[in-house]
């Protein structure tokens, strides 16, 4: 099938950006290096955009959350990524996440059949000279394309980490010491008991488990691996390093969850814990729970034996273990104009976390983006920046401006990247919130193309 458009990268931008062009009817050839024999050192399939390091897209409030505010936008638009997300998701609270298999396997096949779409596992080592072009290839972009993208650039890339959370079987869960609960017993609907698998610890389990964090045996840092983590995907081992109760207010915080294997004459119900370890269900079935927060750069067997000191994890199974992969990105804020262009070179266009954005949902979002300013563009027409105002709007404005480029760093969605909300005087947070959100949708609603 000869193609309008060439799409590097099967991720979840290079999915979402070929289902967007070809909905609108133009002809796509879909580049994916896994299936061709080569492999990442973090994905575990060639399954098109497979999730690697959580499952979860985060929260679905689209009245008070900036994440969540950008779903119902994708939804909006006819995001294939949302739709399948919706389709194959599983118990998570106020969050969407989804079955990690049935989501991969639903968007490929979404995009295998759709007449407009070709997709060609192979690798693609340099920037296509001529013709339009989309580069999704993600956080581990492949060393010759790198430097291909470095050359037509000029600049050095940039490469931070994102580290792996581990997996556990659920049968090997003792749920006589754990339990399962939704924080302040906030649980999707339809759940009875919760949406989460909680772990507690006492204050001397919880002080010799940080200590064993710190002294685990880690994997030991490369040349090209000495660079700054992102906050929100950071290995817990560092952030055991920064104090002893800083994982007691993050990853680890036990408010909200009341151990009922501990009841006390003043809380017949159980109190909260000194410290707790959750999981969140992984897959459709509920037979593989991931430990919310646990990236780790930890070696396998120190993983084992200390994960395995966590109340109700003694005798726990895993299937997938922690790890660390490269995550490379591009001064987006430099080098790109306003719809994904590659100033130097505007044939080509980049989409997703290769971009600077962070978060699956975020990826995704860029990717639909550039399929449509790219659609647009093909179609002889202009199509223009949704308002700063709106989810995808913020977002794509600090990919592509709104940062200075010195100091760009990857970056979730979230209000703070709005502009502020003036005129309403002194309001509560939520309140401020609700103004942000109502303001987005009604910025939304006057651009949303037809």
């Amino acid at each position: 099938m000869t193609h309008d458009i060439h799409i590097i990268g099967g991720g979840l931008a290079g999915s979402e950006a070929a289902w967007q062009l070809a909905q609108a009817g133009h002809k796509v050839r879909l580049s994916e290096m896994r299936g061709s024999g080569d492999m990442t050192p973090a994905h575990q399939t060639d399954g098109l955009a497979e999730l690697v390091c959580s499952n979860s897209f985060r929260s679905d409030d689209a009245e008070r959350n900036a994440v969540g505010l950008l779903h119902q936008e994708m939804r909006d638009l006819g995001s294939l990524i949302m739709g399948k997300g919706d389709e194959h998701k599983v118990p998570a609270g106020s969050a969407l996440a989804v079955d990690r298999e049935g989501f991969s396997q639903g968007v490929t096949a979404a995009l295998e059949s759709h007449p407009n779409i070709s997709i060609v596992r192979e690798r693609i080592d340099s920037i296509p000279e001529s013709g339009m072009t989309i580069i999704a290839t993600g956080p581990l972009t492949a060393e010759s394309l790198a430097g291909s993208i470095a050359g037509v650039t000029g600049k050095d890339q940039l490469a931070f980490f994102d580290a792996i959370a581990p997996i556990v079987h659920h049968d090997s869960i003792d749920m006589s010491i754990a339990w399962k609960q939704s924080r302040w017993n906030k649980g999707s609907e339809g759940s009875e008991d919760g949406d989460y698998i909680n772990c507690p610890m006492n204050k001397e389990q919880y002080i010799a488990f940080v200590q064993g964090l710190l002294d685990g045996e880690k994997t030991e840092f490369r040349e090209w691996e000495n660079v700054p983590y992102f906050d929100g995907c950071m290995p817990i081992e560092v952030m055991a390093e920064r104090g002893i109760d800083t994982l007691r207010h993050g990853p680890m915080k036990p408010v909200g969850l009341d151990n009922p294997h501990d009841p006390t004459p003043e809380y017949p119900q159980g109190r909260w814990p000194y410290a707790a370890v959750q999981l969140r269900q992984d897959n459709a079935s509920g037979t593989l729970w991931n430990i919310v927060g646990f990236q780790t750069k930890l070696k396998y067997a120190a993983q084992v034996a200390l994960f395995r000191t966590i109340p109700g994890l003694e005798n726990a199974e895993f299937a997938r273990l922690g790890g660390l992969h490269r995550n490379t990105f591009i001064k987006s804020p430099e080098l790109l104009d306003p719809t994904l262009r590659l100033k130097s070179a505007p044939h080509v266009r980049f989409a997703g976390q290769i971009t600077g954005c962070e978060g699956y949902v975020e990826s995704a979002a860029i990717g639909l983006m550039a399929g449509r300013f790219a659609a647009a563009e093909l179609a002889g027409e202009t199509l223009s920046p949704p308002p700063v105002e709106t989810a995808l709007g913020a977002l794509l404005h600090h990919i592509t401006g709104g940062a200075e480029a010195a100091t760009y760093q990857p970056m979730n969605v979230n209000f703070g990247l709005f502009p502020p909300v003036t005129g309403k005087g002194r309001t509560r947070k939520a309140d401020r919130k609700l103004l942000y959100t109502g303001r987005a949708r009604e910025a939304f609603a006057e651009w949303m193309p037809a």
